[in-house]
């Protein structure tokens, strides 16, 4: 085995724990910064995602928008144009209709916002204590 040293074997316990401390520090601080900087970088591509999406959603409407359009040109052709639009229009509300009450059932399923089995055994733990304090005090 190689021998330490002389500088490391002379120095003082004391010495040691403070350099020690002091590395410690240095490297928490330099972990830090280096988070820091990835979650800068990681915080610009999420927003630029999110941006993104957003024009995504923009021109997905446009798209919405003309394909209704076409959809009115198309069935304008075997009925009246005012019809056409009509037609087209109950259409778009009876799906919004649909969505609007499937969504109404899942946030009614999803309320109160409360972790009810959590709840329910937490309630059965503390019981249990109860119980087995009652039985220890016997």
């Amino acid at each position: 085995m190689a021998e330490p040293s002389n500088a490391t074997s002379n120095d003082s316990a004391s010495e040691l724990v403070k350099q020690l401390s002091e590395q410690t520090s240095r490297l928490v601080q330099q972990e830090m910064e280096l988070a820091k900087a990835e979650l800068s970088v990681k915080g610009k591509q999420v927003g630029i995602g999110a941006g993104l999406f957003g024009g995504a959603g923009v021109f997905g409407l446009y798209a919405l928008g003309a394909l209704t359009a076409a959809a009115i040109a198309g069935l304008g052709e075997a009925v009246a144009v005012w019809l056409a639009a009509v037609i087209v229009a109950v259409l778009w509300a009876a799906v919004a209709g649909v969505m609007a009450l499937v969504g109404k059932g899942r946030v009614e399923a999803g309320t109160p916002p409360v972790p009810e089995q959590t709840v329910d055994s937490t309630k059965e733990d503390v019981r249990w204590a109860k119980e087995s304090a009652q039985r220890g005090r016997r």
